[in-house]
């Protein structure tokens, strides 16, 4: 190899020259390119042509080289091995720079949805359906692409046909062996296509999961990530969703009806309450703008149980809006009948003495009293023990 080197060493070093040159005027082609592409985007550009030069400014740094030295190898003066093994490495690039390729146009399809179909409106049921469905369809098919990548990557190496030989004699076993180990991926990849089509819940929706209540942050292959409403995350297996039941509070329609609570006296009256909880309603921006009840839904030994129903257009409303009215509706039963507030109430009796009070040091009149003396003596209380003669 060194007396080879000796020999070439002006056609090696032609050659790598040659590698490097292109390599960098690849490069600075590609610099060049994106920088006007950068300008027309900024002067009238749209969401295909934006999420195009964002997702491709990565993979054309690898593809705009291999291109240069697919192009110039083939006339450099380099021995049949050399060439052969920069070839296979060159190619083994292009595959994999072509796969990158693929994935950037299913990114840029995920853009355009997301730019068509947008979450961050009232009425977003459709678009939370289309996303989660091109979402869980686009990690699939990025599975799907990486494996086939892989694959062919694999098939360029001729050692790996007499291993694939050797191989298929043991393929049954094989197959059992990891499909019991993996079984839970594999619950959760069919857990994962069920979910996309029948769509049980959508990406935001309003979820309780294990007495937890939060949103639908994150549908990936294995796991979904709900946000609690305290920032919290709970992170669940897919096949989770099929063996369980949960509660979906935006299933069909983000609309929500919201109550309250409100305990009083039975003096208050009930007219006022329910117009100053319309008064509550119509004042804020929170309330859906169809349903505005107060009834009395509930009779207790010591107080009156009334329960307040208003609509809203999503659970985070829901909530403030409940938080509202009873926040308003304490304080307008505290300015306006603070004696309908709920209390207990008792009833004591006590025995007023016969006798007439005394001023204080002195006796009763000797009149008022009864004379005790010898032949008049005090009665003698009886005396359960003593016999009867």
């Amino acid at each position: 190899m060194l007396e080879f080197i000796q020999r070439n060493w002006h056609r090696l070093l032609w050659s790598v020259g040659s590698i490097v040159g292109v390599i960098v005027v690849a490069l600075v082609i590609r610099s060049i390119v994106f920088w006007l592409l950068h300008r027309l985007t900024r002067r009238k550009g749209g969401i295909l042509s934006n999420s195009l030069v964002r997702h491709s400014e990565r993979p054309t740094r690898w593809i705009f080289p291999l291109l240069g030295v697919l192009c110039v190898l083939p006339g450099l003066p380099l021995p049949h091995q050399v060439m052969s093994t920069l070839e296979h490495i060159t190619g083994l690039g292009l595959i994999a720079s072509i796969a990158w390729l693929v994935i950037l146009f299913i990114d840029v399809a995920a853009d355009i949805i997301a730019g068509r179909y947008r979450v961050d409106v009232a009425d977003n049921l459709m678009a939370r359906r289309i996303r989660t469905q091109f979402q869980m369809l686009h990690r699939v098919t990025m599975v799907l692409v990486i494996a086939v990548t892989i694959a062919i990557m694999l098939m360029t190496f001729p050692a790996v046909d007499k291993i694939g030989g050797s191989l298929l004699a043991s393929a049954g076993i094989a197959s059992l062996v990891v499909g019991m180990a993996m079984k839970g991926t594999f619950s959760n990849l069919v857990a994962g296509v069920q979910i996309a089509f029948t769509q049980p819940f959508r990406i935001e929706d309003a979820v309780v999961i294990e007495g937890e209540w939060g949103w639908i942050e994150e549908i990936g292959t294995m796991y979904v990530v709900v946000r609690i409403w305290d920032l919290r995350r709970l992170v669940l297996p897919l096949s989770y969703f099929l063996d369980h039941p949960f509660q979906n509070w935006t299933r069909t329609s983000a609309d929500l009806l919201g109550h309250c609570f409100i305990y009083t006296d039975y003096t208050i009256p009930v007219d006022p309450l329910r117009a100053e909880l319309r008064r509550i309603c119509e004042a804020t921006p929170l309330w859906g703008g169809k349903v505005c009840v107060l009834q009395v839904s509930d009779l207790e030994h010591h107080t009156m149980q009334l329960r307040a129903l208003m609509d809203a257009r999503n659970s985070s409303d829901a909530w403030d809006l409940r938080c509202l009215v009873r926040e308003k509706l304490v304080e307008f039963i505290q300015k306006n009948y603070p004696e309908s507030l709920p209390r207990y109430r008792g009833e004591f009796q006590t025995q007023a003495a016969e006798m007439p009070i005394q001023p204080k040091g002195r006796l009763p009149e000797p009149d008022s009293r009864r004379a005790i003396s010898a032949e008049n003596p005090p009665p003698e209380a009886p005396n359960p023990l003593r016999r009867s003669a």
